[in-house]
């Protein structure tokens, strides 16, 4: 089974650092975009900022940290906003398809209409390296609002998903994630 979760514990913590390095070094070797920001792993080691994990059978598949937002850089409205999401090299696809159905079924448990994120990736998108892993992610669900600059400034392609109540997806997908929002508010989602 797996399970989403904030990540509470330094080990944990530290193993999303590890999991964000890997992922860095992975898009490296593969002449592919990181994030010009240099300190996205001490993001993950704030409890502050609440990061949250995938997990199966105790290995970290996935990171990121989700926000509640109502005002984003490219668009308005209350929003779940994945940030700095990061998957374990060679196992992209079926996390991203688990993070889709989780994150719909998160954001619409909480109120909210929509799931956002971005992706590092050039203009035009249809010739970035990242094209087939678009159209992939479009395939599960996300629509493509275009290109732009991301939270840190760097060129990205921005996603949108509608959030979706998923009944059933409790017994595929365990979740105890904090309700991103102010550190004094938070409170866990089962």
């Amino acid at each position: 089974m797996y399970e989403m979760r904030t990540l509470s514990t330094d080990a944990e913590r530290d193993e999303a650092v590890a999991l964000v390095q890997d992922r860095q070094r992975w898009l490296t070797m593969r002449g592919l975009r990181v994030p010009a920001r240099a300190d996205i792993p001490a993001l993950f080691r704030d409890p502050q900022d609440a990061p949250a994990g995938l997990f199966e059978d105790g290995l970290l598949l996935a990171c990121m940290i989700p926000q509640h937002t109502s005002s984003h850089g490219w668009d308005q409205g209350p929003c779940l906003f994945l940030s700095c999401f990061h998957t374990l090299p060679d196992h992209s696809d079926d996390t991203v398809q688990l993070i889709t159905l989780w994150a719909s079924d998160f954001a619409a448990r909480l109120g909210l209409p929509l799931v956002r994120t971005e992706i590092l990736a050039s203009d035009p998108l249809y010739a970035d390296p990242i094209a087939p892993f678009l159209r992939r992610v479009i395939d599960m669900g996300w629509n493509l609002r275009g290109p732009g600059k991301g939270q840190h400034g760097e060129p990205v392609a921005r996603l949108e998903l509608i959030a979706e109540q998923r009944p059933g997806l409790a017994a595929l997908i365990g979740c105890r994630v904090q309700e991103p929002q102010s550190a004094a508010d938070r409170r866990s989602i089962t």
